[in-house]
């Protein structure tokens, strides 16, 4: 997604091609990049974190409040907890914070180093945290590689999961598999990758 952001304002400048090929651009190629565009829109718009979040995750007020995942529910007392890594996991963690308002208690995402400032220069604020979130970001692993912050993310993750009880709730948001930024240098134990949606 990040490299798709960046591209999207040299996509105009890019040379236009005739959809018959061989014969030379005329003024309906601007309709052809005006059509491009609204394609290209419309495939990120089904996947980005917003809507996608909000079909996956309701909290349910009426009567003992519930957060429902897909079909399961959860009843919630202020006892929500959240950890997420990857490129959409901003945006992600910014939905999620919403729905679950006061329930929410704590979180910490971990996302690639310089998406703040490339969602930014795509006009894309609405993915950024509220002022006064509860939710801690970490930028690391610049050009995907573990770094420093990748492995701070990844120790703060693991404190807040391993510091909750059978009465806490913890929500984990994955955009990507990152597994080198959640094993612990020198610790064996991994968190296996399973499939989402299950």
């Amino acid at each position: 997604m990040t490299s798709a952001l960046k591209a999207l304002p040299n996509i105009h400048g890019a040379c236009m091609i005739s959809a018959c090929r061989g014969q030379p651009s005329h003024p309906r190629s601007m309709s052809l990049w005006e059509h491009g565009l609204h394609l290209f829109r419309s495939a990120v718009g089904v996947v980005l974190p917003a809507p996608m979040l909000r079909r996956a995750l309701v909290l349910k007020t009426d009567g003992c409040p519930r957060l429902v995942v897909k079909d399961r529910a959860f009843p919630v007392k202020r006892n929500l907890y959240l950890v997420g890594f990857g490129k959409a996991v901003l945006g992600m963690a910014a939905v999620a914070e919403e729905i679950l308002g006061d329930h929410l208690i704590q979180g910490v995402v971990s996302v690639p180093h310089g998406i703040r400032a490339c969602l930014q220069q795509a006009g894309m604020e609405e993915m950024f945290l509220k002022p006064h979130s509860r939710i801690q970001v970490i930028e690391g692993a610049k050009h995907n590689l573990p770094d420093r912050e990748a492995l701070r993310a990844a120790s703060m993750i693991r404190e807040l999961a391993e510091g909750l009880t059978a009465d806490d709730l913890l929500l984990v948001l994955i955009s990507a598999w990152l597994l080198p930024f959640l094993v612990h240098a020198g610790n064996r134990s991994r968190i296996m990758p399973g499939k989402l949606g299950q």
